[in-house]
């Protein structure tokens, strides 16, 4: 996936209309705060005032194995990876009871889960790229040919949501160990060190902060002047489930279709994305502000500030789908509130 032509923001002049509904409000000046500005967002992208409901919210969870966690990055062995595809398959996995209170369809995709998930359905393992991906302070995570598939298998998915009707995506992640190829993304592509990116993940200790710190420092030395193309990137530092997640942002974003993003790994190939297609920020919106340091990093770099702050960590998504009813809520105000002209008597 060449750098695309950069990508137009959405409506500025619904924008303003919008805007100019939210002051119009029978509300106190600001009263609605953040509800009113993410109200504002979704009449633009959508390109109406005021905004359309929400009926078709889709998530997609990309899962896959990173080479890094035998190397004492995470506090939970590989083999959890597939658990929790089956997990979220069977409908039982933390993100599976927050989608169904919040009426978000969930599809999890086997992109390089180091196993043999062939007992599940098609549509969950038919567009495996590999068997896991490198252990990124020693190899590449990827061939340039795999990255380059994965981007394309994460735009396919992006396109075949939106054609299916989707009005709202959000992204989701789901491999051990992946909090570590996602800072060495954030990193790579900042300009960061090691130390400012290194979180603590499922949970680690302080011994297992300092091996993780260690890895991604020698990740970013090992790729030292290979840092200026973002697909060369990702096959470097990333794996195969973090491009294919970069792809179907860059397609949603050229397809003008909103993204909620979700925690670090969302935002890391949030950063890649905008790289390849420079403006697609303007189409995304933050769910939560996680408790991993890169993502704070990223959120400012594109200029996001998270709808939700709640101490998240769990992935899969479940930050982006806990934060849908506060977009919700932000269309419902546009749509029912009176307008301050409706209620007072002519003067």
């Amino acid at each position: 996936m060449d750098q695309t032509p950069r990508i137009a923001p959405p409506s500025p002049e619904i924008a303003a209309l919008a805007q100019e509904r939210v002051a119009g409000l029978a509300t106190p000046p600001g009263a609605l705060g953040r509800i009113g500005e993410v109200g504002a967002w979704l009449a633009a992208v959508q390109g109406e005032v005021p905004p359309r409901p929400l009926t078709d919210v889709r998530l997609v969870v990309f899962a896959g194995d990173h080479g890094v966690a035998a190397h004492g990055v995470s506090a939970y062995p590989a083999a959890v990876t597939e658990a929790m595809v089956r997990t979220i398959v069977a409908g039982r996995a933390g993100v599976s009871a927050l989608a169904r209170e919040h009426g978000v369809a969930v599809t999890v995709l086997d992109v390089a889960v180091d196993a043999d998930l062939a007992d599940l359905p098609a549509e969950v393992t038919a567009r495996k790229v590999r068997r896991g991906s490198g252990a990124i302070h020693l190899a590449d995570a990827l061939t340039r040919d795999e990255a380059e598939r994965s981007l394309v298998l994460g735009a396919e998915v992006a396109w075949g949501c939106v054609h299916d009707g989707a009005q709202l995506l959000m992204t989701g992640d789901l491999g051990i160990g992946n909090t570590t190829p996602a800072a060495a993304l954030v990193a790579a592509t900042l300009g960061l060190p090691a130390d400012e990116v290194t979180g603590r993940g499922t949970g680690i200790d302080d011994d297992g902060w300092t091996r993780k710190r260690d890895v991604i420092a020698q990740a970013l030395v090992r790729v030292e002047g290979r840092t200026g193309d973002p697909v060369d990137v990702l096959a470097a530092l990333g794996s195969a489930d973090l491009a294919a997640a970069t792809g179907f942002l860059v397609e949603a974003a050229t397809l003008r279709v909103p993204v909620v993003l979700d925690g670090l790994m969302s935002l890391a190939c949030a950063v890649v994305a905008e790289s390849i297609a420079p403006g697609a920020s303007a189409w995304w919106v933050a769910g939560h502000r996680s408790t991993e340091p890169a993502q704070a990093h990223a959120l400012k770099s594109l200029g996001l500030e998270p709808l939700l702050d709640l101490g998240m960590r769990l992935g899969e998504g479940s930050g982006a789908v806990a934060a849908l009813p506060v977009l919700r809520s932000g269309i419902a105000v546009l749509r029912d509130v009176a307008l301050l002209s409706e209620i007072l008597p002519p003067s």
